[in-house]
Protein backbone atom coordinates (compact mmCIF):
# COMPACT_ATOMS: atom_id res chain seq x y z
CA UNK A 1 0.00 0.00 0.00
CA UNK A 2 1.34 3.64 -1.17
CA UNK A 3 0.48 7.11 0.60
CA UNK A 4 -2.06 7.45 -2.37
CA UNK A 5 -4.10 4.47 -1.19
CA UNK A 6 -4.29 5.30 2.11
CA UNK A 7 -5.46 8.83 1.44
CA UNK A 8 -8.16 7.02 -0.72
CA UNK A 9 -9.40 5.15 2.33
CA UNK A 10 -9.61 8.30 4.47
CA UNK A 11 -11.65 9.96 1.76
CA UNK A 12 -13.84 6.95 1.61
CA UNK A 13 -14.01 6.83 5.70
CA UNK A 14 -15.62 10.98 5.17
CA UNK A 15 -17.64 10.39 2.53
CA UNK A 16 -19.40 7.54 4.37
CA UNK A 17 -19.23 8.90 7.88
CA UNK A 18 -17.37 5.88 8.89
CA UNK A 19 -15.55 5.75 12.13
CA UNK A 20 -13.41 3.27 11.32
CA UNK A 21 -11.82 1.35 8.56
CA UNK A 22 -9.52 -1.92 8.33
CA UNK A 23 -8.57 -3.13 5.12
CA UNK A 24 -6.03 -6.16 4.38
CA UNK A 25 -4.07 -5.90 1.06
CA UNK A 26 -1.28 -8.20 0.08
CA UNK A 27 -0.19 -8.69 3.57
CA UNK A 28 -0.43 -5.80 4.91
CA UNK A 29 -3.24 -5.31 7.39
CA UNK A 30 -4.48 -1.04 8.05
CA UNK A 31 -6.50 0.00 10.65
CA UNK A 32 -7.71 3.56 10.36
CA UNK A 33 -10.17 4.70 13.28
CA UNK A 34 -11.13 8.31 14.46
CA UNK A 35 -11.28 9.43 17.28
CA UNK A 36 -13.01 13.00 19.08
CA UNK A 37 -12.42 13.59 22.53
CA UNK A 38 -15.36 12.05 24.71
CA UNK A 39 -16.53 9.77 21.83
CA UNK A 40 -14.89 6.62 22.35
CA UNK A 41 -16.74 3.79 21.69
CA UNK A 42 -19.55 5.73 20.17
CA UNK A 43 -21.65 4.45 17.14
CA UNK A 44 -24.08 6.94 16.34
CA UNK A 45 -26.45 9.61 17.41
CA UNK A 46 -27.85 8.84 20.69
CA UNK A 47 -31.44 7.85 20.96
CA UNK A 48 -33.45 8.62 23.80
CA UNK A 49 -36.97 7.38 24.85
CA UNK A 50 -38.90 9.05 26.86
CA UNK A 51 -41.93 7.52 29.44
CA UNK A 52 -42.52 10.60 31.73
CA UNK A 53 -41.51 13.75 31.82
CA UNK A 54 -38.54 14.98 32.55
CA UNK A 55 -36.59 18.57 33.35
CA UNK A 56 -34.71 20.18 30.17
CA UNK A 57 -31.17 19.55 30.22
CA UNK A 58 -30.28 22.63 28.22
CA UNK A 59 -31.09 26.59 28.16
CA UNK A 60 -32.49 26.29 24.89
CA UNK A 61 -35.41 23.81 25.34
CA UNK A 62 -38.20 25.56 26.10
CA UNK A 63 -40.67 24.27 29.14
CA UNK A 64 -43.43 23.10 26.97
CA UNK A 65 -41.27 20.46 25.86
CA UNK A 66 -41.14 18.73 29.18
CA UNK A 67 -44.92 18.74 28.63
CA UNK A 68 -44.69 17.07 25.18
CA UNK A 69 -42.11 14.40 26.74
CA UNK A 70 -44.81 13.08 28.83
CA UNK A 71 -45.84 11.07 26.25
CA UNK A 72 -44.23 8.78 24.58
CA UNK A 73 -41.49 10.67 22.58
CA UNK A 74 -37.73 9.70 21.34
CA UNK A 75 -35.38 12.37 21.57
CA UNK A 76 -32.54 12.51 18.88
CA UNK A 77 -29.76 14.08 20.88
CA UNK A 78 -26.09 15.53 19.51
CA UNK A 79 -23.94 12.88 18.89
CA UNK A 80 -20.89 15.19 19.03
CA UNK A 81 -19.99 18.97 19.22
CA UNK A 82 -20.49 21.09 16.70
CA UNK A 83 -22.26 23.64 14.83
CA UNK A 84 -26.17 22.28 13.59
CA UNK A 85 -27.37 23.15 10.27
CA UNK A 86 -30.59 21.95 9.18
CA UNK A 87 -29.46 21.98 5.35
CA UNK A 88 -26.73 20.74 3.28
CA UNK A 89 -26.23 24.51 2.00
CA UNK A 90 -27.60 27.90 2.50
CA UNK A 91 -29.82 27.72 -0.67
CA UNK A 92 -31.25 23.96 -0.09
CA UNK A 93 -34.29 23.31 1.90
CA UNK A 94 -34.35 22.15 5.43
CA UNK A 95 -33.83 18.20 5.45
CA UNK A 96 -36.80 18.35 7.52
CA UNK A 97 -39.70 20.23 8.61
CA UNK A 98 -41.97 19.52 11.90
CA UNK A 99 -45.08 17.62 11.12
CA UNK A 100 -43.17 15.62 8.65
CA UNK A 101 -42.93 11.83 8.93
CA UNK A 102 -39.08 10.67 8.49
CA UNK A 103 -38.11 7.55 8.13
CA UNK A 104 -35.37 5.61 10.33
CA UNK A 105 -31.92 6.05 8.15
CA UNK A 106 -33.01 9.29 6.72
CA UNK A 107 -30.29 12.24 7.42
CA UNK A 108 -32.08 14.91 9.44
CA UNK A 109 -29.67 17.27 9.79
CA UNK A 110 -25.95 18.30 9.62
CA UNK A 111 -23.29 18.96 12.43
CA UNK A 112 -20.00 20.28 11.59
CA UNK A 113 -17.08 19.22 13.03
CA UNK A 114 -13.80 20.44 12.69
CA UNK A 115 -14.18 21.82 9.38
CA UNK A 116 -15.86 18.17 8.54
CA UNK A 117 -20.12 18.00 7.63
CA UNK A 118 -21.53 14.83 9.24
CA UNK A 119 -24.55 14.11 8.09
CA UNK A 120 -27.08 13.16 10.81
CA UNK A 121 -29.78 10.48 10.20
CA UNK A 122 -32.92 9.40 12.22
CA UNK A 123 -32.69 5.69 13.93
CA UNK A 124 -36.19 5.68 14.05
CA UNK A 125 -39.34 6.41 12.20
CA UNK A 126 -42.34 8.77 13.20
CA UNK A 127 -43.94 12.05 12.82
CA UNK A 128 -40.93 15.29 13.86
CA UNK A 129 -43.09 17.10 16.77
CA UNK A 130 -40.43 19.98 17.25
CA UNK A 131 -36.71 21.00 15.84
CA UNK A 132 -35.16 21.88 19.13
CA UNK A 133 -32.02 24.08 17.79
CA UNK A 134 -31.88 26.80 15.20
CA UNK A 135 -30.06 26.70 11.96
CA UNK A 136 -26.42 27.36 12.30
CA UNK A 137 -26.55 27.57 16.36
CA UNK A 138 -23.83 25.48 18.15
CA UNK A 139 -24.48 21.81 19.79
CA UNK A 140 -23.22 20.10 22.57
CA UNK A 141 -22.68 16.61 22.97
CA UNK A 142 -26.18 14.79 24.42
CA UNK A 143 -27.81 17.62 23.45
CA UNK A 144 -31.33 17.15 22.02
CA UNK A 145 -31.95 18.01 19.25
CA UNK A 146 -35.26 16.74 17.63
CA UNK A 147 -38.14 15.66 19.33
CA UNK A 148 -40.14 12.72 17.25
CA UNK A 149 -43.89 10.86 17.76
CA UNK A 150 -42.34 7.07 16.79
CA UNK A 151 -44.94 5.34 14.44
Amino acid sequence: MNIKEIKEMISLMNENNLMELEIEKEGMRIRLKKTVSGMEGFSGPIVVEREKAVEPAYKQTMPEIAEKTAAKTVEIRAPMVGTFYRSPSPEAPPYVEVGQTIEAGQVICIIEAMKLMNEIKSEVRGKLLEILVDNAEPVEFGQPMFLIDPL
